[in-house]
């Protein structure tokens, strides 16, 4: 009996309705959702003016580019994010010249401001659940495969009527493992110009070190610029654009934050998956995790020696660096947590629960008695699962010349018919042929090879023979199984590491050229494996998703009082909650904010993560802070929330309770690196960049007082 109670408990705690600061809110359904606890909370603004279709809100300030989020900060198209999710324009821009990675940018006037013509800026125009619409030709017949068919073709129909006659975009996304469906409408601007950066001193201060960790103290913002055509429409770069006039931008408030202050967040969280299952869990623990940690450790550490050798070397892997050591330390942080929070365990406990739920009932055994069986037996043999999340991380996206290589072969196939396809051929020759200065910019061939030997060592030694690519076999037989020999002779017979060899090629394209590429014949090798692979996975993948639809809907169904929220999925989201201290283990308290005198208590003089630049370090020790001082004449530097945010949210506003910008949002605590699986309310964070920081930064430190003019100020 006292059992059959702790479970109960324990349900009640995992499962109870959401509190104000968990909850990932979609901003179209506050108004019958959320809006009186929000205002509990200390919101003083309505349902309408967060998210409207006919008149100016909250949302129209809230932009979309790519992985992360940004805002705009005044009326002529200037946007907001982080230093981090502006780290690849910052890079591609810099050269040992210019190098904006070490000193920073600053556009002094609008002509100065930098293209990025591979950079997005997409706004959410409307909202609409279609649930009914889109499973109005699913019949009770179907089988999960016909079902999934009919939804795709319905909502492919849906897209096109919402945006028929209008230069707007639409999807069709799934919630709640496809139980719910929702109709997103956007508008997109390709000119987005790059406006100011601090140095990367100031911007990621801290490095790796603090990456993930509080008390932090960095400077990670970004300022850009979005451009229209001359009719206010979206339009590709051009001299003649024109500075955007959002429908919303975000007035910044100088009173600051105080404990307890209500704090709220919308953005484009990437991905959660807190209604999977204990065996879920685990896999992501022992396989996801635990190889990406294993391949990354090794790349990082060769790529980290070439970057050492040199300026022109930091600067041209330096973006690949962040992008890979960021989720390398993400998944360190994510199996400590869930193993220190006992996530597994509590999530067997509910299982239980919902077992006897569903066996309590005839209709509901039926309707849902598979569930966690189908998820369960989807894991039970996962050699396949493990052998693919090598060749991802080792192969895929470990050396750059097997996917390098792999992308010529459209032109290969061409080739087959030279004379038939002599246009095409021409066109896709002229494609790859501008994209190689850009590539060969950042690229060292003796650093890919050295990653190619070791890499490909591994996976061999890491996985069964049966998921070896073809050429490991010429390794083995004729290189006595010396990757590195081999990777020796690949890079000198081949096109693909050198830029002078591949524009010769480009210029004359000749199939017989590549039957001899040591490298191209590789990576088809390696993507032949990785189809193989996929089609096995794809057997257990199909299952696993019926199972988890199936366990959603019984939730839902068990539990109709909850309020649910959805997984994030990279549509727009809101997020709101308090500021406030936590306490991440006996005996520390973390308090909510930091000050700028933490750089100077950090500061490694030459060091790469925690030098302080000379004027940095005189303007505090001069305490110049101005106006963006707090009431005790300290600059505070970062703050920490209750919000409940992921991957994605990067450069999210923060807002106040009047909707006025107080931070920006860029990373979460160290202590619940689970977050992803399962909110802890207790020591969860959300780590901001303080505006009035940011707004110093600009002003004193880089003296670009014309960008603090064009926004709207609040005392």
């Amino acid at each position: 009996m006292k059992k059959i109670l702790a479970l109960f408990v324990l349900a009640i705690i995992l499962f109870a309705p959401a509190r104000a600061d968990e909850g990932m809110w979609i901003p179209a359904l506050i108004h019958k959702l959320n809006i009186n606890d929000m205002q509990k909370t200390g919101l003083r603004l309505t349902a309408e003016d967060i998210y409207s279709i006919n008149n100016s809100s909250l949302k129209d300030a809230v932009v979309h580019i790519g992985g992360c989020t940004a805002e705009m900060i005044s009326p002529d198209g200037l946007m907001l994010t982080n230093h981090h999710c502006a780290f690849g324009d910052i890079q591609r821009h810099s050269s040992v010249e210019h190098d904006y990675l070490q000193n920073g940018f600053w556009a002094r006037t609008k002509a100065e401001e930098l293209p990025n013509p591979q950079k997005i800026a997409r706004f959410l125009i409307s909202t609409e659940e279609v649930t009914d619409k889109v499973l109005a030709e699913v019949t009770p017949g179907m089988s999960f495969e016909e079902r999934n068919r009919k939804v795709s073709q319905v909502s492919a129909r849906l897209e096109r009527e919402a945006t028929e006659g209008t230069h707007y975009q639409a999807q069709v996304r799934s919630f709640f493992e496809s139980n719910k469906y929702f109709l997103f409408v956007y508008e997109t601007f390709r000119d987005v110009r790059l406006v100011g950066v601090p140095p990367q001193a100031l911007g990621k201060f801290g490095g790796d070190t603090d990456n993930w960790m509080w008390p932090r103290h960095t400077a990670d913002f970004a300022l850009y610029r979005v451009y229209t055509g001359p009719d206010g429409k979206p339009a590709s770069y051009s001299k003649d654009n024109i500075p955007l006039k959002p429908r919303h931008f975000f007035p910044i408030s100088l009173k600051g934050v105080q404990d307890s202050d209500y704090a709220m967040v919308i953005g484009y969280p990437g991905t959660t998956n807190r209604y999977r299952t204990s065996t879920e869990v685990q896999f992501t623990m022992d396989v996801t995790n635990s190889i990406r940690i294993d391949v990354r450790e090794k790349k990082l550490e060769i790529i980290k020696a070439y970057m050492e050798t040199g300026p022109r070397a930091r600067i041209q892997y330096a973006n690949k660096y962040a992008g890979s050591s960021n989720y390398y330390k993400y998944s360190i942080g994510q199996n400590q947590g869930l193993t220190d929070l006992n996530v597994i365990a509590k999530k067997q406990a509910f299982e239980d629960e919902f077992s006897k739920w569903v066996a309590a009932s005839p209709a509901r055994t039926a309707k849902y008695g598979k569930a966690l069986e189908m998820i369960k037996g989807a894991y039970v043999d996962i050699e396949d699962e493990t052998a693919q999340s090598y060749l991802m991380e080792a192969l895929i996206q470990g050396p750059e010349i097997f996917m390098f290589a792999y992308r010529i072969r459209a032109l290969y196939n061409l080739l087959e018919k030279p004379d038939e396809n002599r246009e095409r051929i021409t066109q896709i020759a002229g494609n790859i042929e501008e994209s190689l200065e850009s590539y060969f910019k950042d690229y060292d061939a003796a650093t890919d090879q050295k990653l190619a030997g070791r890499l490909m060592k591994l996976y061999a030694d890491r996985t069964n023979t049966r998921f070896h690519p073809k050429f490991f076999n010429t390794i083995q037989s004729k290189f006595k199984g010396d990757f590195d020999k081999y990777a020796s002779q690949m890079f000198s017979r081949t096109i693909f590491a050198d830029q002078a060899k591949m524009s010769a090629f480009l210029k004359n394209p000749s199939k017989k050229v590549l039957d001899k590429d040591m490298a191209f014949l590789a990576s088809g090798d390696v993507f032949d494996m990785l189809r193989l692979i996929g089609e096995e996975t794809q057997k257990s993948a199909a299952q696993l998703e019926e199972g988890r639809h199936l366990l959603v809907a019984g939730m839902m169904e068990m539990q109709p009082d909850r309020v649910f929220y959805p997984d994030a999925n990279s549509t727009m989201r809101l997020t709101y909650g308090t500021v406030g201290r936590y306490q991440p283990r006996d005996g520390v308290i973390y308090k909510e904010t930091t000050t700028v005198q933490g750089y100077l208590e950090k500061e490694i003089p030459g060091d790469d993560e925690f030098d302080v630049p000379a004027r940095m370090k005189e303007l505090i020790l001069a305490r110049d802070f101005g106006r963006y001082a707090d009431e005790n004449g300290d600059l505070i530097a970062c703050f920490i929330s209750n919000n409940d945010i992921t991957g994605g949210n990067s450069g999210s506003p923060v807002l106040n309770a009047n909707g006025e910008l107080i931070g920006c949002a860029f990373d979460g605590n160290w202590e619940a690196m689970s977050g992803d699986l399962a909110f802890e309310p207790e020591i969860q964070r959300t780590i901001s960049v303080d505006i009035r920081f940011v707004l110093w930064v600009i002003d004193k430190y880089a003296g670009a007082t014309h960008l603090i003019n064009e926004m709207t100020i609040v005392e």
